[in-house]
């Protein structure tokens, strides 16, 4: 068909569809940045912030007003410039898009910005052009590059009747086609579109629930106490003030910044391990992560063609690699592998005359001469190359039987390209078989995931056999299905056979993220790897996203940590690292649950009981930043990561932070009662309590910081040093009356034995609390 039998759209038509169909572009839905930044200031635990601003306000404490407000403001800045520097996905995918297009309206070829195309516009697309729209081929055959989207290492033939995707790029050939779908509604707009769906993250989940309940607490304790100075008839400001001392011990300010440090300083030991997180949160994912969906190419296997053993008809291996070397020129990568793997080639061999490979042909052929003599060789498709052969008088017979050979390695995963020789008529030379190898590694850490409880499942463009021989060779397991086999079961159905499968094959960008869903849904924390435009959905939607080494803009903008070196080991290496960093997270929130319900019930208790106020607002805030900030330090902690995945078990979390709070609660009040007998004013049994409250704070944290008991694991030499550092200066504010009345050195000494000592029965405590879990 040529091109004069094409008219094309009238531009008052095109114009009419433009209206119609919109531009041929990507829409994003943007969020206001006022209102992103204003989101981080609505949740439990800046309410909790909020309220007591408020109450400071009332009450005029404004040295606690501007204490709270700038904790407050602090973790929302925080936590936007985090977000603002993460590069968006959306922007990232459309740069993958055409800029212009040849289209022809009104009967004339034109050059318009591919933005104004709209369906049933007639274009021509050339060898090197991003195909600007998805485009049915009307005239024409052609090699489309097709990697960036459904992840095929190889180009891909495209003949008339077949749909040439938006985003692709036209490798060989030319083509006439009709434009059926633009923008949002291409197959590439609709892989856009998914990657805008994003979920919470289990922490942001788990940070929200345990600032639920430090609310029903704080609420519980605060009513009580209101409800005692109502029957008291205390005036309203004294009722405020109390409720505001609560509510600045109850509040757990540090904890999404301690959280985030600590995610933090985890990110960079990740980054010396070649793993770049460009989401925090994606370190504690990491941990709990049980199911990892890994891409085939290029990380289980090395992602570069390698011939196989060559099958030879009357020719040795050598000379089949050097005729199939004659007829390749490079730059794909079968003509890539084949001029690797061949030995050198001498001077005598001259290739006079070459002609390349066409969609139509399918073959290349060089005419060579050595030392006068002329002769040809070719190399193509199989099917090709044995017509060609069989055309002559002389058939031979191994042309055929070549399919055979050929079915039989398709079976066992190759792809073949048959090489043929002309010394006076066309003979088949041999067969050359190609295949991704696998990385070396990758058995062995397969191996290692498993045996830390992550369930590796490999997840491919490739054909069904290619799929079934990678995952044979890495002892994946056998069951590797193919995508259509499974789509169109019910929901309990596909979600057994999804968690039975030990990989898939021929998946396209939306059963990737069927997969990953099901998973979820089932239980799973799933970690997806990818490459290319075809992944950006999975990627976004998995609890992990973690784009290889040479992914595309768009999955890496759709990830959430971005591997600098290829492979598996990588991966494992992340989890075993977000692992320990978990650990440290998790032994935090221990602390800081205990030590809010600890230092919040005693004051609490002791004004409703003994009508006294043990501390002073001044006293909390000064807890707060000694025990909080340098805390900070824990992020450098020593700990062991577990062997199994990692999940936050807010059940037991609570529980036992809440028997640790009472056991420091117990403390509290029997070294009260020691000084109520001891001391007669009221300033100085503040100091006094106040001491203890700072000392057997740190201790704390040595006391959650491990499973077994606090010698166990040797802590970290700078949360060790910090610890010391802030408690004696806790000691000292204590002695010499800093901001409170002085008590001197002997009762200072008095009270660091008496932490000591419960100290050793709050390990016990935690030890026995822990084997229940056991």
């Amino acid at each position: 068909m040529s091109d004069v039998e094409f008219r094309g759209l009238s531009e008052d038509e095109a114009s009419k569809r433009l209206k119609e169909f919109g531009y041929n572009e990507i829409t994003e839905k943007k969020k206001h940045p006022l209102l992103h930044f204003l989101s981080y200031f609505w949740g439990p635990i800046p309410w909790m912030i909020e309220v007591a601003i408020v109450l400071s306000a009332i009450v005029q404490h404004w040295e606690d007003f501007y204490i709270i407000l700038a904790l407050l403001i602090a973790n929302g800045i925080v936590g936007f410039w985090q977000e603002h520097r993460a590069e968006n996905a959306i922007e990232t995918l459309k740069k993958h898009l055409a800029l212009n297009a040849r289209v022809l309206r009104d009967g004339e070829w034109k050059t318009v910005p591919a933005r104004l195309l709209v369906p049933g516009d007639i274009v021509k697309v050339r060898i090197g052009d991003i195909i600007p729209a998805d485009i049915e081929i009307l005239d024409g055959r052609c090699e489309i590059d097709e990697s960036s989207l459904t992840g095929e290492s190889l180009p891909v033939e495209k003949k008339e009747g077949d749909i040439a995707y938006s985003g692709s790029v036209c490798k060989r050939g030319e083509f006439v086609g009709i434009v059926n779908a633009t923008g949002d509604r291409t197959y590439f707009g609709k892989t856009a579109k998914l990657v805008e769906e994003e979920g919470v993250s289990r922490f942001q989940k788990v940070v929200v629930k345990i600032g639920n309940y430090l609310i029903i607490v704080a609420t519980f304790v605060i009513m009580l106490v209101i409800l005692v100075s109502i029957k008291r008839h205390e005036s309203i400001i004294e009722m405020l003030r109390f409720s505001l001392v609560l509510m600045v011990a109850a509040i757990p300010a540090a904890l999404p910044a301690v959280m985030s440090v600590t995610m933090a300083v985890g990110a960079l030991s990740l980054a010396k391990r070649e793993a770049i997180v460009r989401k925090l949160v994606a370190v504690e994912e990491l941990a709990g992560v049980d199911v990892l969906c890994s891409d085939k190419t290029g990380t289980l296997t090395e992602g570069r063609l390698t011939i196989g053993k060559p099958i030879t008809f009357g020719f040795t291996e050598e000379e089949v690699l050097m005729f199939a070397s004659l007829a390749s020129e490079g730059g794909d990568p079968i003509d890539d592998a084949i001029l690797g793997s061949a030995e050198t080639l001498g001077e005598e061999y001259e290739v006079v005359e070459f002609v390349p490979w066409d969609p139509v042909s399918k073959r290349t052929e060089a005419l060579v001469r050595k030392n006068g003599m002329e002769f040809r060789v070719s190399k193509g498709a199989p099917q090709i190359i044995e017509e060609m052969c069989r055309g002559e008088e002389s058939i031979d017979e191994s042309a055929e039987s070549i399919m055979k050979y050929v079915d039989e390695l398709a079976e066992r995963g190759y792809r073949t390209v048959a090489v043929a020789v002309n010394f006076g008529e066309w003979k088949i030379a041999g067969l050359i078989p190609l295949y991704d190898p696998p990385r070396k590694e990758s058995k062995e850490m397969i191996k290692t995931a498993r045996e830390m409880g992550v369930d590796v499942k490999m997840i491919t463009g490739d054909h069904i056999a290619i799929a079934r021989e990678v995952a044979t060779l890495l002892n994946l397991g056998a069951n590797v299905i193919r995508a259509k086999d499974f789509l169109d079961k019910g929901y309990s159905e596909l979600t057994r056979i999804v968690e039975e499968a030990n990989g898939f094959a021929e998946v396209f960008p939306e059963h990737k993220y069927v997969i990953v869903d099901a998973l979820q849904k089932h239980g799973h924390i799933v970690a997806m790897t990818g490459d290319g435009v075809n992944d950006a959905p999975a990627l976004k939607k998995a609890d992990v996203g973690i784009a290889v080494q040479g992914a595309t803009d768009a999955a890496r903008a759709s990830s959430d940590i971005v591997l600098a070196n290829s492979g598996l080991s990588v991966i494992v290496d992340a989890i075993k690292e977000s692992r320990k960093i978990f650990q440290k997270m998790q032994n935090y929130a221990v602390y800081r649950i205990a030590e809010t319900i600890r230092v919040l019930f005693f004051i609490a208790l002791s004004i409703i009981v003994f009508n006294f106020y043990p501390v002073t607002a001044t006293m909390i805030i000064l807890l707060a930043l000694l025990n909080d900030i340098p805390i900070l330090s824990i992020a450098y902690d020593n700990v062991v990561y577990s062997e199994k995945p990692e999940k936050w078990e807010l059940e037991r979390l609570l529980v036992v932070s809440t028997i640790l709070g009472i056991v420091g609660l117990i403390s509290s009040f029997v070294l009260f009662f020691i000084a109520n007998s001891m001391i007669s004013d009221h300033e100085v049994i503040r100091t006094f309590m106040f001491l203890k409250l700072a000392v057997a704070g740190h201790l704390t944290i040595f006391v959650t910081r491990t499973r077994g008991p606090f010698w166990s694991i040797k802590p970290g030499s700078l949360l060790l040093g910090s610890a010391i550092g802030t408690k004696l200066i806790a000691t000292l504010f204590a002695i010499f009356g800093v901001l409170m009345a002085p008590i001197g050195f002997w009762y200072a000494f008095l009270i660091w034995g008496y932490c000591l000592a419960w100290f050793l029965v709050e390990d016990y405590v935690k030890i026995k609390c822990y084997n229940v879990w056991l």
